[in-house]
């Protein structure tokens, strides 16, 4: 059972080694499923419920989808060029409708399910802390940050109502604030 305390708690993974760990366990210790799930999560920035509602037909040979993300049925244009080879490759193997198939009947994983495997994978790699679905998310939003230095993008991208939520939401904090200005000069 996930609490909120865990869920508040959600970090974005903040170094390259963190994800690159996390992708060897995935395949390792998980699926390719679960690689793939984190793969696309990662690189979109979609919320799980979304994530879990693509089926293969939506991205089969595509790379760039639109959808109506669920929070706010407004729709977005979803990039996929960059993992294009690893998600067609995967496409080709999955045996049913849904892009992330439960292996219980014909359906998608649940999120509580996705949130078990990320968890595996990360305690296979020494990951303790911060870890659910919305840790993909977090993640895409940190690294697209630190990337472009473009808050309001980002913010239009979640769909968020105020940068300063977008900032404390993929957990840029007063103190990195701090941090950058105190060794700024002009």
């Amino acid at each position: 059972m996930v609490t909120t305390n865990q869920i508040k708690n959600v970090q974005p993974l903040r170094n390259l080694e963190q994800i690159e760990n996390m992708k060897w366990s995935l395949k390792r210790h998980c699926s390719q499923r679960d690689y793939i799930m984190f793969l696309v999560g990662i690189n979109t920035g979609l919320r799980i419920s979304d994530l879990l509602k693509l089926r293969t037909k939506d991205v089969k040979d595509k790379k760039h989808i639109t959808i109506k993300e669920g929070k706010m049925a407004k729709p977005r244009k979803i990039q996929l060029t960059n993992i294009y080879d690893d998600l067609h490759e995967y496409v080709k193997t999955v045996n049913s409708e849904w892009l992330f198939p439960s292996r219980k009947g014909d359906k998608a994983i649940t999120a509580t399910q996705a949130y078990r495997q990320l968890n595996k994978a990360s305690e296979m790699v020494d990951i303790y802390e911060g870890i659910g679905t919305d840790t993909m998310r977090k993640t895409f939003g940190y690294w697209f940050y630190r990337q472009t230095k473009d808050v309001v993008k980002l913010q239009i991208i979640f769909n968020h109502p105020h940068p300063r939520i977008t900032l404390r939401y993929i957990g840029i904090t007063d103190e990195e604030i701090e941090g950058n200005l105190k060794d700024f000069v002009l």
